[in-house]
């Protein structure tokens, strides 16, 4: 799909220089640091001229159009900034969450074959810090392709340099403050993401300059109702495609002021957001369910002591939410005023796809539910024989029938694997991986995932990968993971194993378990349970069915389904027999 056949154009220009002539001294970022009140405002004359610097520097030291960096850096204007001068000089992005591993970060450099890191020194998060530099040091002993790392200062402390390390803001500093724009085809690669598949390694999602662009601005200002003066509140980590859209390039296309959010929901206390709110005046304000549930655990009065009459709009995304989170987000924090919108959408479509607005002035918004297709999007229901589910009051595979600007164009290196993920279930329909219900009134509803792939607080992990780090124990032969409801996260992992020998160490071989998931993934794709069973679940051929081990943890024995395909079905037993045990043992 080709909306901007042979357009040229570069993203940093329609960011940045656009309103940078209109209005220099506009506040483009206002940078919530960790530390409570330190609010840092950054006009878009500013951030043009950190930007040019720093693409400067990239090209002093070889960066060029088409070649990858990646960026493994906390919220902040410089990260941004990092984003936009590789824009400018065409070079292509991967940011890198920065709670990844090094082991995460290697493969995702690997794959990626970047030829630069940029990071900071440290990052600071919730009151403590983290070791970026160290983590990427430990990352690029096995990178080859990795010329250069480039160091910011986001703390004081020193951290040790070597040959190919450069100090950042020292380079910057002798830098040009002009940089020409490298001009760029509209279906140029601008950056690529990665993000967990139903099998092991993660996948770069590809997206490109124009139509990527454009659907971010477009939802941005659409579904948030966003108005010249503004201030736009998106809490999201510029590792996760929601920090791309709606904290980068959407907002700042559009010449809005965006929060950038370094901090936790909770640090240092449960009403950081609401302080933050009625401090920068926010008036819309984005958030993940998983965040919201957290926060409703400590009450009312963390919200009602700040003023929160800013708000206009209020914005849930990540995952499905609840309908008692839903409830007290609309009440609580938004005092039953503010639209509250439930966004669907996905790191491959590039921006929100179904959302309760835009829609008719005062239209009905159903609690916890997404709803309305936005512009060009064409959702359409499967079933399972592949054809299209029509009328309403049905449940099928949610599809989307025709192509939208925003949407991935490949997987880096492997469009094979597109294929086969996204247009081979259905051909003809781009299949999304999640099932939906469409209401009487013709009203989406999101129903979570149909591959074997979780979400824990709004982020994406496929069990594959968790079961590929845990099997790296040799005491374990055998994993299967599955996801299962869980109060705060929305879902969480739960383990199943099985031992080479019947031991008395199993809570030492956990632990290792928890630790081997932490380094080879991050901290939040740690199971939270791990259940020692005999054996899996195996049909004849040996495919592991998770589908009964997800009844097990859903406590739902009596509806097991067809088991006739098991190779023993005894073990159906077994395995509720040691959940059970293992119920009653966390509860004593």
């Amino acid at each position: 799909a080709r909306w901007f056949l042979g357009g040229r154009l570069n993203v940093s220009v329609n960011c940045l220089d656009q309103h940078v002539e209109k209005s220099p001294n506009r506040v483009a970022l206002i940078w919530e640091k960790d530390e409570p009140g330190t609010a840092v405002h950054v006009t878009y004359r500013e951030l043009l001229d950190v930007t040019c610097r720093l693409a400067n520097t990239l090209k002093k030291y070889g960066i060029q159009k088409g070649d990858r960096v990646a960026i493994y850096m906390s919220v902040s204007p410089l990260s941004v900034a990092a984003m936009l001068a590789c824009a400018r000089i065409g070079a292509v992005h991967t940011v890198v969450f920065a709670g990844f591993s090094a082991e995460s970060l290697a493969g995702r450099i690997l794959d990626s074959g970047c030829k630069a890191v940029i990071t900071y020194n440290q990052g600071v998060r919730g009151g403590r810090v983290i070791e970026l530099k160290t983590t990427v040091d430990e990352a690029v002993k096995n990178c080859p392709s990795i010329k250069h790392v480039f160091v910011a200062q986001r703390t004081d402390n020193k951290v040790q340099m070597g040959d190919r390390d450069i100090p950042l803001e020292e380079e910057m500093t002798k830098a040009d403050s002009v940089c020409a724009p490298e001009s760029m085809d509209s279906e140029d690669m601008l950056f690529m993401l990665y993000t967990s598949g139903s099998t092991g390694k993660p996948k770069g999602i590809v997206h490109t300059q124009a139509g990527y662009l454009l659907y971010a601005a477009l939802t941005h200002k659409y579904v948030f109702d966003y108005q010249q003066g503004d201030v736009f509140g998106c809490v999201a980590d510029i590792g996760w495609i929601t920090g791309h859209s709606y904290v980068v390039y959407g907002p700042l296309c559009n010449g809005a002021t965006s929060v950038l959010f370094e901090s936790t929901p909770v640090y240092p206390d449960p009403g950081r957001y609401w302080e933050v709110v009625q401090r920068l005046k926010i008036n819309q304000f984005y958030g993940a369910p998983t965040a919201i549930r957290l926060l409703l655990n400590y009450g009312e009065e963390w919200v009602k002591k700040y003023d929160r009459s800013s708000l206009k709009v209020l914005g849930s995304v990540g995952e499905p939410i609840n309908k008692e989170a839903w409830h007290w987000f609309y009440q609580v924090v938004g005092e039953g005023r503010c639209a509250l919108v439930d966004t669907w959408w996905q790191t491959e479509t590039g921006g929100i796809c179904i959302s309760p607005r835009p829609s008719e002035e005062k239209a009905e918004i159903i609690p916890a539910m997404a709803m309305r297709p936005f512009f060009g999007i064409v959702p359409v229901l499967m079933d399972e024989n592949g054809e299209v589910v029509e009328g309403n009051d049905v449940s099928g595979a949610l599809c989307i029938a025709q192509p939208w600007p925003g949407m991935a164009r490949t997987i880096y290196g492997d469009h094979q694997r597109f294929i086969d993920a996204y247009f081979k279930a259905y051909p003809g329909y781009y299949f999304t991986g999640d099932g939906a219900y469409r209401s009487q009134k013709g009203h989406y509803q999101i129903t979570g995932r149909m591959d074997d792939v979780i979400n824990i607080s709004g982020h994406r992990l496929g069990t594959a990968e968790i079961e590929d780090a845990m099997a790296d124990h040799p005491e374990v032969p055998e994993t299967a993971v599955v996801g299962y409801p869980h109060k705060i996260k929305g879902e969480g992992a739960f383990a199943f194993i099985v031992l080479k020998e019947q031991t008395a160490q199993i809570d030492h071989i956990k632990e290792e378990l928890k630790t081997i998931v932490a380094s080879k993934i991050a901290k939040y794709a740690v199971p939270d349970h791990i259940l020692v069973v005999k054996r899996l679940p195996k049909t004849r051929s040996g495919k592991i069915m998770r589908r009964l081990l997800r009844k097990v943890v859903a406590e739902q024995s009596s509806n097991m389904g067809d088991v006739t395909t098991l190779d023993d079905p005894r073990v159906v037993k077994e395995i509720l027999d040691a959940y059970q045990k293992y119920k009653e043992e966390s509860s004593s």
